[in-house]
């Protein structure tokens, strides 16, 4: 009772209540029988709550990450072999650009105008055999994407799954198939006896040029297809042949992207597809080719880099020429690859920069078209799934 008597002649002495700054703390002292009560006065300042980390409370518990010795060495291994790979790539450019200074600074931007080579008569450039490197890498890409498409689909969708392993490793081993094999193939198989065979160069170019001859892009200059002595050799070392071969190529890279993004598609979306009423394939239309387009546009980009440097099957196959041939049919075509590894053997110094020149174009063309797919596949609703 003496508690509640005090309570009522000192409000002050209520406790205060926690986290309240408004409240002042006062301190009552009840004194004995019939002595007087006296009270302490309160502080000058609100008191901080019991949870704030500048007051005297405990504060909240900060939580530290110690990480232990081998979490440290793989940080660091991974820093350096990123930084390592950025190193590398700008120390590449650099030797270029520093190999190709006397040729640039020579030819300036006609460098870019020029169809011919012939650094002797200080008249070069790459207009030529850089429309013939875009060229054949489209004729790649135009091939091989519904290609890997499909394939990639039957593997991921439609392969049993005993089977599909298998498939997975031989795409896998096409892609490590060294490029010269491929372009042994397409010079002693592919060509004379699928594409043009016999004297009359019976074969899909002649199909071509028959039926489709009225659009420029399949135009051959100087011949007739329904002329029955005519040479085939028209058609032949074409822009056309060495797609087909670039296609087979980059078919198992672009296929192996497609097939991860396809699998990635959620398991949730697909069964409420299939509860809906959807079939096999209008699940695949409204489910998994929405969810991977950022993926597939960025394996078809990753494919076109590395078809845009190709160089031994391309060099086997073509019949060089230094000016545009838009005619993908008919026989010359050019690359720079191809012609770096053409000329290198028996050029002068200026020669050699001009070809480091080359070579610094379709460095920095192949960057650009990697780094476009890379950031594709990161905006990519596909590329965001599989982010650690």
């Amino acid at each position: 009772m003496v508690r509640a008597d005090a309570a009522d002649r000192h409000p002050s002495a209520v406790p205060p209540r926690l986290g309240d700054r408004d409240t002042t703390v006062t301190t009552t002292t009840i004194g004995g029988p019939g002595g007087p009560d006296t009270a302490t006065p309160p502080p000058a300042g609100p008191v901080p709550p019991a949870d704030d980390p500048g007051g005297d409370g405990p504060g909240p518990r900060r939580i530290v990450q110690r990480r232990g010795p081998s979490d440290l060495v793989f940080r660091g291994v991974a820093r350096a072999g990123g930084a390592a790979v950025l190193a590398i790539m700008a120390l590449v450019g650099l030797f270029l650009a520093l190999q190709a200074w006397p040729a640039v600074e020579m030819a300036g931007w006609r460098f870019l105008t020029v169809q011919d080579w012939d650094p002797a008569g200080n008249n070069f450039g790459v207009a030529g055999v850089l429309a013939g490197t875009v060229l054949i890498a489209l004729v790649a890409i135009a091939i091989s994407v519904p290609l890997a498409t499909g394939t990639a689909l039957y593997i991921s969708e439609y392969a049993p799954r005993r089977v599909r392993p298998l498939l997975v490793n031989l795409v896998d081993l096409m892609a490590a198939v060294p490029s010269v094999v491929y372009g042994i193939w397409g010079f002693f198989l592919l060509q004379p006896q699928l594409l043009v065979a016999g004297d009359q160069g019976e074969g899909l170019p002649r199909w071509l040029a028959t039926y489709l001859g009225w659009i420029p892009v399949f135009k051959v200059d100087g011949y007739d297809p329904r002329d029955p002595v005519a040479s085939p050799t028209a058609l032949t070392s074409s822009t056309f042949i060495a797609g087909v071969v670039v296609a087979m190529m980059v078919a198992p890279i672009i296929t192996s992207v497609m097939r991860e993004v396809f699998s990635q598609a959620p398991v949730g979306e697909r069964e409420g597809a299939y509860a809906l009423g959807a079939t096999r394939w209008g699940m695949i239309r409204s489910v998994v080719l929405p969810f991977g387009r950022g993926g597939m546009i960025g394996g078809t980009m990753l494919g076109l880099g590395r078809a845009l440097g190709e160089t031994i099957a391309v060099f086997l196959i073509v019949s060089m020429v230094f000016v545009v041939q838009p005619h993908i049919l008919q026989n010359g075509a050019g690359s720079i690859s191809a012609l770096i590894a053409l000329r290198y053997g028996d050029s002068t110094a200026l020669g050699i920069a001009a070809l480091m020149a080359a070579g610094l174009v379709l460095f920095l063309m192949t960057l650009v078209v990697n780094f476009v797919a890379s950031m594709v596949i990161a905006r990519s609703r596909s590329g965001a799934a599989s982010e650690v």
